[in-house]
Formats: C-alpha cells, sequence, structure tokens
C-alpha cells in the first residue's frame, strides 16, 4: 500500500494495490474508488484532499508488514 499527497492538486491517492486500475467511480464528491481488472479495489483518490482528510499526522497501528518511507 502506498499513500501519497499531491500538494499542486490538493489530491490525495491511497495505492492499496499493484494491479492497475481499470474502472473508476465517484462514491461521493471528490472521493474516488478505482478497481482493477478483477473488480477488486485498486486505490482512493480524494480530491481536495486538505478538506477531507487529516494530512498532519499518520498514525500506523499493528500493520503486519515492513514500513517505508519516501520524503521525496
Amino acid at each position: 500500500m502506498r499513500l501519497n499527497y499531491y500538494p499542486d492538486t490538493d489530491s490525495f491517492y491511497i495505492d492499496l494495490s499493484e494491479r492497475a486500475s481499470v474502472e473508476s467511480v465517484e462514491i461521493s464528491e471528490g472521493i474516488v474508488l478505482d478497481d482493477d481488472d478483477a473488480g477488486n479495489l485498486a486505490g482512493i483518490d480524494i480530491d481536495n484532499a486538505s478538506t477531507k482528510v487529516e494530512l498532519k499526522r499518520l498514525i500506523l497501528s499493528r500493520l503486519p508488514g515492513e514500513l517505508e518511507t519516501d520524503a521525496a
């Protein structure tokens, strides 16, 4: 899973899979769910993220995998 914030567009993308998305559905204004070719949720796109998501703090709790950071 990868979390990406794009300040130039104020969008936040949660990439849940390495599979490409093939279909997108807007479920609420500015909230788009992306599905892969098998119908699985591949990502979540949030427009105007600074008004919808707490971006200043991220807490990860009991995740079973490895934690990587990219300060780029």
